[in-house]
């Protein structure tokens, strides 16, 4: 199991990278500007991130065009060996995606909301693909569905390739696309604090404490 933070926040993502359970930090052009931070500013964030513990940091490449992703991809994956280039599933995306792959750098197709879109990315030898669960089922869409025919895609195909689902709101939602083979998650530090939130976990807990203490007291 691949857990990866979504957020470029430092204050909350520093404690929970340093925890040791996330595999890494997932950010896009949204999450940069709602944290405030700068393109001039990712080098810092990449800094910080892999020093808290990200093994991997997604950065978003921006720009309109195959060279302007290029470009920005390029600039990106200088940052370390640790970076991946996300590209977002466009006919220029998944170009610069190939141009990307071929000279070693690792990409990512995001912003992706049907099965279909998978197939490029698997041709131009992106590294993940980032399906969007709650947009997808925001929009009216079988998210869940989607993302279970993608596996199929990648599993029939004997792709390399390796969803990792963002837009994920509930923990519920996590552990049924683990139980279809779906391995690397994407989300928010709410989202993780859900997986804690059980009710009956926090009265067996009250249990336990109310009884070390009483148990501390009687010597």
């Amino acid at each position: 199991m691949h857990f990866y933070l979504d957020t470029a926040t430092r204050a909350e993502a520093e404690p929970l990278l340093r925890s040791g359970l996330f595999a890494g930090l997932t950010t896009n052009p949204s999450i940069l500007a709602g944290a405030g931070v700068v393109n001039r500013q990712i080098p810092e964030l990449v800094d910080w991130a892999g020093a808290a513990g990200a093994g991997t940091v997604f950065v978003q490449a921006w720009g309109s065009t195959l060279a302007e992703l290029e470009d920005r991809g390029d600039w990106i994956h200088s940052l370390g060996d640790h970076l991946v280039v996300k590209v977002p599933a466009t006919a220029e995306g998944v170009a610069a995606a190939r141009a990307l792959a071929v000279r070693g750098v690792r990409v990512l197709v995001t912003a992706v909301y049907a099965r279909e879109q998978a197939l490029p990315a698997m041709a131009a030898g992106a590294e993940f693909l980032a399906p969007y669960l709650g947009r997808m089922n925001d929009a009216g869409r079988d998210g869940t569905g989607e993302i279970a025919a993608i596996q199929q895609c990648i599993t029939a195909g004997a792709s390399p390739l390796k969803l990792l689902v963002a837009s994920l709101r509930e923990t519920a939602q996590i552990s049924a696309l683990a139980q279809l083979g779906v391995s690397h998650f994407t989300f928010g530090p709410a989202t993780w604090h859900k997986f804690f939130a059980d009710p009956l976990t926090a009265a067996a807990v009250e249990v336990f404490e109310a009884e070390s203490a009483r148990m501390e007291g009687g010597g």
